[in-house]
């Protein structure tokens, strides 16, 4: 046989607003506990550091950029196209490049064309040491004062390779990183036509045109301009599409 037990079971209730308050520290001593648990790597990443693969936009602006490690032949055709339509581009230069042709190169720069770097050789800059990386750019910033006079602080990344740790250097060094937002790939040699049309199917405000010193290039370049034109862009360098 089971006894009864008569004894009155007594009630305790915590008013509302104490109840929310505590239920509130709680969830505040959980959430510090587990911010201090987390890694660097895991916590959150504010303000973080990107590349550029177009400008601001809010104005019908855009980009000539060429990419120079090779097709010197073709220079003297890009200038003589840019410089009558009275365009300035943006060239980013290896040093490899430069101590080739530093004449070439002043002439460009002489012609008011906006210099850049693209490292002093051609490597995968994902798989250079935070040195090696810093001796790419910092190499080719020297030749390039040397034979320009012009401190650039754009770099292109070789192959347009590039990671977080990548960019956090290159923002270390005072640089940034310079993508593109229409690649011509002109490099496989296209027709004229093509390279025009990639370029006008990614056509925006505040696009960067990727570029080579080519044959193609050199015939696409007149009626490019004129066609972006057309559709109401101005090109300018990459700092002036930069600058706010």
């Amino acid at each position: 046989m089971f006894k009864k037990f008569n004894r009155k079971v007594k009630f305790y209730f915590i008013p509302l607003h104490r109840g929310l308050l505590f239920l509130i520290l709680i969830l505040l001593v959980g959430v510090s506990l587990l911010a201090n648990n987390l890694t660097s790597n895991d916590r959150p990443v504010f303000n973080e550091i990107k590349p550029y693969y177009h400008g601001p936009q809010d104005k019908a602006e855009m980009a000539l950029t060429i990419n120079v490690a090779w097709g010197q032949e073709h220079i003297p055709g890009i200038l003589k196209a840019l410089g009558e339509k009275e365009v300035k581009a943006t060239f980013f230069f290896t040093g490899k490049w430069v101590e080739k042709f530093p004449e070439l190169t002043k002439e460009i720069a002489e012609a008011g064309h906006e210099v850049g770097n693209h490292g002093y050789s051609h490597p995968h800059p994902n798989q250079l040491s935070k040195q090696g990386l810093i001796n790419l750019i910092k190499k080719n910033e020297e030749l390039l004062i040397e034979v320009t006079g012009y401190q650039t602080k754009l770099f292109a990344p070789p192959y347009g390779e590039y990671n977080d740790r990548v960019v956090k250097i290159v923002d270390e060094l005072g640089y940034r990183t310079i993508l593109w937002t229409a690649d011509t790939i002109d490099w496989q040699r296209p027709a004229p036509e093509v390279i025009i049309n990639r370029v006008l199917k990614k056509a925006s405000n505040g696009g960067i045109v990727l570029m080579h010193p080519t044959a193609p290039t050199v015939k696409a370049l007149p009626n490019l301009i004129d066609r972006l034109r057309e559709k109401g862009y101005k090109l300018v360098t990459v700092s002036q599409l930069l600058s706010e």
